[in-house]
């Protein structure tokens, strides 16, 4: 029962993140990916040199590829990201919290 409240918590939560807009890292200007949770000026210009290197993102979890990215950090940015599509975030996303009341049940 907790596990299923659990995770109905993180669609709900990825939901909201996905209403709120996405980037896509193959097209997106380092300002634009500065927008994601986490992402500052520095690590954005790591993506796009990234991209730049590689020819374009073609799975989105390849930016555990990029230094500064872990797999945590990816976590946090995934509901954000595209690879397809135009970037549709217009502000400073916040990571959704996986249980806001702070308690485990």
């Amino acid at each position: 029962m907790v596990a299923a409240l659990l995770a109905l918590g993180l669609v709900l939560s990825a939901s909201v993140a996905l209403g709120a807009g996405v980037v896509n890292i193959n097209t997106a200007s380092a300002e634009q990916l500065t927008l994601l949770p986490r992402v500052e000026a520095s690590l954005a210009s790591r993506i796009v040199a990234f991209r730049e290197e590689n020819g374009g993102v073609k799975k989105a979890d390849e930016l555990i590829l990029v230094r500064g990215i872990g797999e945590k950090t990816f976590e946090m940015l995934e509901v954000f990201v595209s690879i397809k599509g135009e970037t549709t975030l217009r502000e400073k996303a916040s990571a959704p919290r996986a249980n806001p009341s702070g308690s485990d049940a």
